[in-house]
């Protein structure tokens, strides 16, 4: 395989370029700090990936593992190193030739414990809306009766132990401020005195009146469209760019913010142009992001799935749709889908719901209600406020025309109105389907990823290669995922999952009192297979799954009983039958391969440029193990050793091509096979002096009797691969003009070849 390049030396008159080649994801928590991500740089160097892309950095609640929980936007996590710790980071990222890319959460911050950790928040609490902290947060004090519900007591404030001491409200771990000349007042009297009212967290869905983020009332909404808040909420992280520590920004839940377009052109005038930005935006099927966005693009689920669907046989995918159907006697996906998005608005989301249906009037409350379950997708923007006409029909036929027509017209006339429908709108949208609907559909599970279709998860080879061309010649400079953290399986599970809609009878008819629970235990076990402490990770992703899907039983209100039952459906570790064991490596390979050869500046999850079987959090932010013998062993010349190695040289030579020859990676053109069996090639060209070609849907294509007289019409030149064969055979004298499939790929099912 290609060898690691020699360590430049740090030039820093040298720019960083504007577009990473390629980013790494690093979470850093307590246990992986700074001085951890430093100690890997130089693996990561010789891996070929040119940014490191960082969790959240900045001061989050005490012990979080994720740190999107921010408590002070001025300053760099302790816990992790502080700010001398990611600058030393940044250094020796510099001295390998590595840069750094940051993930920025403008939307909401912690409401942690103790509150005083969020200084801001605290200040509002202890002197109201005079505040000059009071426009930091979307805070409806009409609604409240002048205060802010805190939903963080653990039952009704009566039979909670609230006291005065030292000069605070104290609950447990808790503190509240307390309001000048109060603290001398009874209790019931000093609670009505204050500019908040603590309350049971079981009133939040009803009565909370400040902005959160999705249903999470431990995260206040966060107003970036003040300038004043975007200047104070951003300074250290542009204080970092401005001084090179980053080169690159990924932005965390646009859609959450009132005006997203504003705020990224404000971020980027501070930014510069040299900044790398990303956003994330969950894009629909046939959705596309704004083009007047200031980005480089999304941080890529749109890609995932792209890249998911061309390997899920349709067939096969509607096959297990109506055996799931039958053994488990739930609905379709719209009718799943649908009432997910009902229960989460009317229920979870009541509050927010309350006060749109306030704002639009009584008349229209039905119409508010019917239109937000109806949209088709996240939200839309106030350049265009403009309901989709499809939501617009779909509402009027359960709300009635007028009513509906007369929210529509609040939309286009009051911008305020319209960024609230339109934040609340992303909330419902991401928690009914992501967080509810993808846990109770579950025909076949590697559809139920961020930004899928489960109910139509098959993508067609010619749409995959239209999407691609379109994103390099719209956005070329986007990025690409397949694993994150926040993928409820990693790409390697989903990709033994998917080899299930190529052999649908093997399934079977799982046992188990609750067929939904054992038909995702038979699939989640095939899919995270013989891994390490596989029944423990399983049982504990089937309950968090039968948690958020929420039939049985729920976070809020658990069924003790059935959650006992749960782990008995996770007996034992499970391997995907033998004739499947070989689609699933090709569907990993080639998975692997066509994201890091598509359009896009791809990122490799920690742990995953090597076989990475994990579920969903917190299994996937696991402690990292770095393959670094394995990818030293590869680099002497070794030949690698099962689809675990096989990916890693994979995954090594692609990040070291686009490292060294980013001119490689332009354009891009479809190129088509000719024979029985080109619907199973998927391949094609960029620069275009690189060809790349992938298996799909291999079981079905041994089954047919393999590729026999199919062809693949090099394009003009001779075509040398980049790979060396299995046994350390050399490459031989290249390819021209029309080449047998079979022969191309009889030693793996990729292929990677450039033009001498």
């Amino acid at each position: 395989m290609s060898q690691p390049r020699p360590t430049p030396e740090s030039d820093p008159a040298v720019p960083t370029p504007v577009t990473p080649a390629s980013t790494y994801r690093l979470q850093l928590r307590r246990e992986f700090p700074f001085a951890a991500a430093e100690a890997a740089v130089p693996y990561l160097a010789s891996l070929g990936v040119s940014h490191l892309h960082l969790s959240p950095v900045l001061e989050a609640a005490p012990g979080s593992t994720h740190g999107y929980d921010v408590t002070d936007h001025s300053r760099v996590r302790a816990e992790l190193g502080g700010e001398a710790g990611l600058r030393a980071l940044a250094a020796t990222a510099r001295a390998h030739g590595l840069g750094l890319v940051l993930d920025i959460v403008p939307n909401h911050m912690a409401v942690p414990t103790p509150l005083r950790l969020n200084r801001p928040l605290w200040e509002v609490l202890r002197e109201g809306p005079d505040s000059p902290y009071a426009r930091w947060f979307d805070i409806d004090w009409e609604a409240g009766g002048g205060q802010v519900v805190l939903p963080l007591l653990g039952g009704p404030p009566e039979s909670c132990d609230l006291r005065v001491e030292d000069g605070v409200l104290r609950h447990g771990e808790q503190e509240f401020p307390l309001r000048d000349g109060t603290a001398e007042l009874p209790l019931p009297e000093l609670l009505a005195a204050q500019w908040y009212r603590p309350a049971w967290w079981r009133e939040g869905t009803r009565v909370l009146n400040y902005r959160r983020f999705f249903t999470i009332s431990d995260l206040i909404g966060v107003r970036v469209e003040d300038p004043e808040v975007f200047t104070a909420t951003h300074a250290k992280v542009l204080e970092l760019v401005r001084d090179g520590v980053a080169q690159g920004l990924r932005i965390d839940h646009v859609d959450g913010l009132a005006d997203p377009e504003e705020y990224l052109g404000r971020l980027r005038a501070a930014a510069g142009d040299g900044c790398w930005v990303v956003v994330e935006k969950i894009l629909a099927r046939d959705e596309r992001l704004p083009s007047t966005w200031p980005v480089a693009g999304t941080t890529g689920y749109d890609a995932l799935h792209r890249v998911d669907g061309v390997f899920a046989d349709p067939d096969g995918s509607a096959e297990l749709a109506h055996l799931y159907r039958e053994f488990t006697g739930l609905p379709a996906w719209s009718e799943t889908a649908g009432a997910a998005a009902r229960e989460v608005l009317t229920g979870d989301l009541a509050a927010e719901l309350a006060l749109l249906e306030r704002w639009a009037g009584p008349e229209h409350a039905p119409a508010v209600r019917e239109l937000l379950i109806a949209f088709p997708v996240y939200r839309t923007y106030p350049a265009d406020p403009e309901p989709p006409s499809a939501a617009v029909e779909r509402a009027a036929r359960a709300a009635g025309p007028a009513a509906v027509a007369g929210v529509r017209e609040l939309l286009l006339r009051d911008p305020a109105f319209a960024a609230r429908f339109a934040q609340t709108s992303a909330a419902l949208r991401a928690k009914s389907l992501e967080d509810r609907a993808f846990y109770r559909y579950a025909p076949l599970l590697s559809a139920t990823e961020v930004g899928g279709e489960p109910g139509d998860p098959a993508v067609a080879a010619e749409e995959f290669h239209a999407y691609c061309a379109l994103q390099a010649r719209d956005w070329p400079g986007t990025g690409t995922v397949l694993s994150t953290h926040d993928t409820k399986r990693s790409a390697d599970v989903r990709a033994r999952i998917s080899a299930l809609s190529q052999a649908p009878e093997a399934m079977g008819s799982p046992a188990g009192a609750d067929p939904h629970l054992a038909w995702t235990a038979r699939q989640t076990a095939l899919g995270l297979g013989r891994a390490p402490e596989a029944v423990p990770r399983l049982a504990d992703a089937l309950l968090k799954g039968a948690r958020e899907a929420a039939l049985r039983t729920s976070w809020t209100d658990p069924d003790e009983a059935y959650e006992a039952a749960v782990p008995g459906y996770a007996p034992t570790p499970l391997d995907l039958p033998a004739e499947l064991a070989e689609a699933a490596r090709a569907n990993l390979l080639g998975m692997a391969l066509l994201h890091l050869a598509m359009p896009g500046v791809p990122e490799v999850y920690q742990g995953a440029e090597t076989e990475y079987r994990a579920l969903v959090d917190p299994d996937n932010r696991r402690p990292v193990h770095f393959p670094r013998e394995a990818l030293a062993r590869l680099d002497s010349g070794a030949a690698p050793h099962g689809p675990a190695e096989e990916k890693l040289a994979l995954t090594a030579a692609l990040l070291r091509l686009r490292r060294d020859r980013p001119e490689l990676f332009r354009g891009y053109a479809p190129v088509a096979a000719r024979g029985p069996a080109a619907g199973h090639l998927i391949a094609f060209t960029r620069a275009p002096d690189l060809l790349v070609a992938a298996t799909r849907l291999s079981h079905r294509l041994a089954a047919a009797g393999g590729w026999r007289d199919t062809r693949l019409e090099l394009p003009r030149g001779t075509w040398t691969p980049l790979l060396p064969a299995p046994g350390g055979r050399g490459p031989g004298d290249g390819l021209r003009g029309s080449a047998g499939v079979a022969a191309l790929l009889d030693e793996r099912p990729v292929g990677v070849w450039l033009r001498r």
